[in-house]
């Protein structure tokens, strides 16, 4: 519950439509029960002594009060729709903006699937607790305790029928409510692993394709949707086990107040009129012990989702920015020291373990290594995507920790090693580094980045329609486009993450000559081609998260057997170096 009274508070000006919705429904409730009164009156006084005019009397007055409910009854759909919805648009709104500010480190922590689910089927089921269960909540309890006092008050001895058959419904309810919970935690995880599916197969749609997969990845969702559907039925085959046992307490109830009010009216002891009104209570309150046994199924699987939203609501922020931050980066000088760095806490090894780096201000570095060298880590530091385990990471001279997050990463620009292009056309997608550019801005940064030359052929140019994921162009176009985005943010440090990659030798040479203006700027370049660093001021080699050497290409290429390696891979044919080619020949 404490889940719930959580997300309660957001609320917020919808707080007042749900307390309009709570008093509808006691009014709505005060009509009905009205109307059994009236039935009683109508039977014993009109029926009996052929009154027409009585009985149209309280039969107009029963129609006043069947009218009122139902007007009252439209007024609450219209309130408790603006309750359900508007709070749902508030959570989803909390959770997102949760999500914003998550760290990488913090995103780690949940499957995009799950968050998905998270902001979209467990609010749902929330707003349908709202929709559905509000009203007999509200009314439940009122029609309970006023029908049974009314009961008493007609007939106090029928009325011990609901001492006994209450309870007993109450148990069998506690049992079905005790299984069930559980369950619900379960068939939402079931869900994200659906979504995961899903979004993986249609994400890699086109590899499913080339690798003729489709039978395969069908077979995999055919076994999600399997297990959800088996999770679905056993959890409600025991959630509607309330039905049954709700209709074998009521029907038992009504026997026994036929069997006993029929003898008491034979006795002469109890009217038609005032058993027939009776039933109606019973009835009523009955169906108010119904409700609230529905308000608890609701309940129940409403605490699951409000755990798994709490979760992200709750999830503790990793990276945020300082009390006094500074908001100017000087300059853009990078320093490594002493730094080691681990995704987990509980990790046995470090991903990276005590580097130690000092880039100039303006110099151009180059960074090699093999797959899980944790070059892509390394970098991730500089704009504070991570935290450094130990050590302390410094650019403009001073610690990362100490600067505003938004200004620090504005003065840092990193071409990410997965391309992220919008939905939209290019001009909304490059004005994610600038949104005040201009047209003349923007093609200053696409003739930097070499994205000049095909927007020219494309209809509309810079604002063509990317689709999703930029799926209708090629990968070393997107390539280009994010080096323009980048470019436009004008960053102090730029990092390309092996972001040229999809773009042939020619193309990148004529970026890498555009980028050597930038004077004032830092450029880090990870790349796989040794052609992309061997111009550049000073290259680092890591090796299993460590630094194994620094130097210029010349410089690597007389002393490094792994620089030499490399290069003699990718070059073979090309230019000789002295002595280390002659020996890497002889080899």
């Amino acid at each position: 519950m404490r889940d719930i009274k959580r997300l309660l508070k957001y609320m917020g000006p919808y707080r007042k439509d749900m307390v309009i919705g709570a008093l509808l429904v006691l009014v709505e409730t005060g009509f009905e029960l009205v109307i059994p009164v009236l039935i009683a009156d109508l039977i014993d006084v009109g029926v009996v002594n052929r009154d027409v005019d009585y009985i149209i009397s309280k039969g107009l007055q029963m129609g006043i009060c069947a009218i009122l409910a139902l007007i009252t009854g439209l007024l609450y759909a219209h309130f408790a729709a603006r309750t359900a919805y508007g709070w749902g648009a508030q959570i989803r709104e909390a959770q997102y903006e949760r999500v914003q500010n998550y760290s990488f480190s913090n995103l780690d922590h949940f499957d995009t699937s799950s968050l998905i689910t998270r902001m979209t089927t467990d609010v749902t089921v929330l707003q349908n607790a709202i929709n559905g269960g509000f009203r007999p909540l509200v009314r439940g309890p009122v029609m309970l305790i006023m029908g049974v006092a009314l009961s008493f008050w007609m007939n106090p001895q029928l009325a011990f029928v609901f001492v006994i058959c209450a309870p007993l419904l109450g148990i069998v309810l506690f049992f079905i409510l005790r299984k069930v919970g559980p369950m619900y935690s379960h068939l939402q995880k079931v869900v994200d692993r659906l979504n995961n599916v899903v979004q993986e197969g249609l994400t890699a749609i086109r590899a499913v394709k080339a690798f003729v997969r489709g039978e395969y990845e069908e077979e995999k969702f055919q076994s999600v949707n399997t297990d959800l559907m088996e999770s679905s039925r056993t959890t409600f085959h025991y959630a509607v086990l309330n039905l049954p046992a709700f209709q074998f307490v009521m029907y038992t109830a009504i026997v026994l107040i036929m069997w006993f009010g029929g003898n008491m009216i034979l006795a002469s002891t109890l009217q038609v009129g005032d058993l027939t009104g009776f039933l109606s209570y019973v009835m009523q309150v009955m169906n108010s012990l119904m409700m609230i046994a529905n308000v608890f199924l609701l309940l129940t699987r409403s605490l699951a989702s409000a755990r798994r939203i709490s979760e992200v609501l709750d999830e503790q922020i990793v990276l945020s920015t300082p009390k006094n931050a500074m908001t100017e980066v000087h300059d853009g000088s990078v320093d490594f020291e002493n730094v080691s760095f681990k995704y987990r806490e509980d990790a046995q090894e470090y991903a990276l373990s005590g580097v130690t780096l000092h880039f100039k201000p303006g110099q151009t570095i180059g960074i090699l290594g093999g797959t899980g060298s944790s070059k892509t880590t390394l970098v991730q530091l500089i704009p504070r995507l991570y935290d450094a385990t130990e050590g302390v990471v410094k650019v403009g001279g001073r610690d990362v920790r100490e600067y505003d997050l938004q200004v620090l990463r504005d003065s840092v620009g990193m071409i990410l090693q997965k391309n992220v292009l919008f939905s939209g056309t290019v001009r909304e997608n490059l004005q994610w580094g600038n949104p005040e550019a201009d047209d003349d801005t923007l093609w200053a940064a696409c003739r930097a980045a070499c994205a000049d030359e095909f927007l020219q052929r494309i209809p509309k140019g810079l604002d063509a329609d990317l689709g999703q994921g930029a799926n209708n162009i090629s990968g070393g176009q997107k390539q280009r486009l994010c080096i323009a985005r980048t470019l436009l943010k004008h960053p102090k440090v730029l990092i390309f993450d092996d972001s040229t990659s999809a773009v042939d030798t020619a193309t990148e040479g004529k970026i890498r000559t555009a980028l050597s203006a930038l004077t004032n700027v830092t450029k880090i370049i990870i790349a796989q081609r040794i052609t992309s660093v061997m111009h550049t001021d000073q290259i680092v080699i890591l090796e299993d998260g460590k630094v194994h050497a620094i130097g210029t290409h010349q410089e690597l290429l007389e002393t490094d057997p792994i620089y030499q390696e490399i290069y003699r891979s990718q070059m073979k044919g090309g230019e000789e170096y002295g002595g280390a080619t002659a020996q890497c020949q002889k080899a």
